[in-house]
């Protein structure tokens, strides 16, 4: 114990140089634990807007026409699903079902409010297989009835029964859609859902903007879209098919690469903390070589002198470790409790956040990960003490 008490004798000595030292440690415990933690913060809130599409299959026209530029406008606004290929792609789903839509935009006007809002044209059997409602029914055939989603009925104070101008048309608000979050197939959360029929009677018949064929079973999705493929794209790329899964597979490996370079980044920081520690240490040893020495010449053994420099940067590191981990831990929620809000106009679903579990889990991964780093960093100032000559350190001025 008295090495240990020297160790601490000495890190008071040097209130000033040990305080400098000790930040640096709660920084970079900071730096990883707040920043794992506001990564896997937006992975979980992120990943409550994706709603769960497994089964799903995307069938969209290809846009790569005549321009050769997939991103000219023209192109894109020429491009469609026909009723054709429509036949083809129901052919080869067989029993899985198949959901044509169109996608538009038109003129709303509630009251006072108005502006042009986008539209998901679909028969009128498929919205209830599609879309789950949170007040009112769905629009039967050609009824002039809406469904309007959850976050547009929210901003324009929307319910079953209210009447709107779409398009100039006086129609009644039917249903209002439950919040569904961002999926590959639709995001109705801002969006107003019509029948087919009651679209093409105003509009006259159209082609598609997109399909969505929902499989039965996800673990035969590869096949039902192999053979859309073979049966649509026969002779020349028609449409592109999108598998929900590697969609999602490449959202969740983006998201895991972005938790991996914030986290980095707090080892780094956390690294230069430790250089700090190994600067004070080293000029520690080179202060006290004479008491050193001192210590050598009456009995003192290498591994207890050893083990006194280990001691101060073990409690430089525990010291910094606790504080950084308690205001890691703050900034973490608080950062966590900012994006939620700031998601919120996104439909990130009720309760959807950090779990507690991930919070405390970064927090001792980077408290661990001070603790460690200040010990290595102490690991050859210390070595170098032990290794001093006591006759030489005597003798040192």
């Amino acid at each position: 114990m008295i090495f240990l008490d020297l160790a601490v004798r000495n890190l008071r000595r040097h209130g000033v140089r040990s305080i400098l030292a000790t930040v640096g440690v709660i920084i970079g415990v900071v730096a990883i634990a707040s920043l794992g933690i506001v990564g896997a913060s937006f992975s979980a809130l992120v990943g409550g807007m994706v709603s769960d599409v497994s089964d799903t299959l995307l069938v969209t026209p290809h846009i790569a026409a005549s321009s050769g530029n997939p991103f000219d406008p023209r192109d894109t606004l020429t491009a469609q699903v026909s009723r054709r290929d429509l036949g083809l792609i129901e052919k080869a789903a067989g029993e899985h079902r198949v959901i044509p839509m169109i996608l538009a935009s038109d003129w709303l006007q509630v009251r006072d409010k108005g502006g042009y809002v986008t539209m998901y044209v679909m028969p009128a059997a498929e919205i209830p297989f599609l879309l789950e409602l949170e007040a009112g029914a769905c629009p039967p055939g050609r009824s002039s009835g809406v469904i309007a989603g959850s976050l547009l009925a929210g901003d324009l104070d929307l319910r079953p029964g209210s009447r709107v101008e779409v398009g100039g048309e006086g129609v009644r608000v039917m249903g209002i859609a439950a919040e569904r979050g961002m999926a590959i197939e639709i995001n109705p959360d801002y969006a107003l859902i019509v029948t087919e029929d009651w679209y093409t009677k105003r509009h006259g018949t159209q082609e598609y903007s997109q399909v969505v064929v929902k499989v039965g079973d996800p673990s035969g999705i590869e096949g039902v879209k192999t053979a859309i493929d073979q049966q649509v794209n026969r002779r020349s790329v028609v449409v592109d098919i999108l598998d929900s899964r590697e969609i999602l597979d490449l959202y969740y490996t983006t998201l895991d690469a972005t938790s991996i370079l914030l986290l980095g980044i707090g080892v780094v920081s956390l690294f230069v903390a430790s250089v700090s520690i190994l600067n004070v240490m080293i000029i520690s040893v080179t202060e006290r070589t004479g008491e050193i020495g001192l210590m050598r010449s009456i009995g003192a053994r290498r591994s207890e002198v050893l083990c006194m420099f280990l001691y101060e940067s073990l409690i430089l590191g525990i010291i910094g470790s606790i504080i950084g981990g308690i205001v890691s831990a703050s900034i973490g929620y608080y950062v966590s409790a900012t994006v939620a809000e700031f998601f919120t106009d996104f439909a990130v679903p009720a309760g959807a956040g950090i779990p507690t579990s991930v919070v405390i889990g970064y927090t001792a991964f980077a408290m661990v990960f001070g603790v460690g780093t200040s010990v290595i960093a102490g690991l050859y100032p210390a070595w170098r003490a032990a290794r001093l000559n006591p006759i030489e350190a005597l003798r040192y001025e």
